[in-house]
């Protein structure tokens, strides 16, 4: 099934929520709150992905979306949206909340760590309690 419109995009999205679409790389990206957690390209759609949703989308025999850059062929955290999920908007909706699960948490790990300080010292007319 082939999805390359933006209308047509959101429409599948309708039971997951609200999604903005913009065209991107001779395709188009699903943003959720901001942040883009599906693809559609040539008309295949694919969910962001990582160690924790790419079993499950392997078991449905999806595979990543790889592209070919010059010589060498490049494999995308994002995997393609199994086959019978168009028919099935609930089931859908769960792969869809997971792959925006993903997104959040590949956001959450380019951020860098904060790193501890010491405490400051209190002054020492702070630590004197007065009588």
């Amino acid at each position: 099934m082939a999805f390359d419109d933006p209308e047509s995009i959101r429409e599948l999205f309708s039971q997951f929520g609200s999604v903005s679409v913009r065209r991107m790389f001779g395709g188009h990206g699903v943003f959720a709150d901001g942040m883009m957690f599906a693809i559609e390209q040539s008309g295949e759609l694919y969910l962001k992905a990582d160690d924790l949703t790419i079993p499950k989308l392997a078991a449905e025999n999806s595979e990543p979306f790889i592209y070919t850059a010059k010589v060498r062929e490049i494999a995308l955290s994002y995997w393609k949206l199994p086959e019978r999920l168009y028919d099935e908007p609930d089931d859908f909706a769960a792969f869809a909340r997971e792959a925006f699960g993903a997104a959040e948490r590949a956001a959450g790990s380019k951020k860098k760590p904060k790193t501890k300080q010491a405490p400051k010292p209190e002054p020492h007319s702070a630590k004197k309690k007065r009588r």
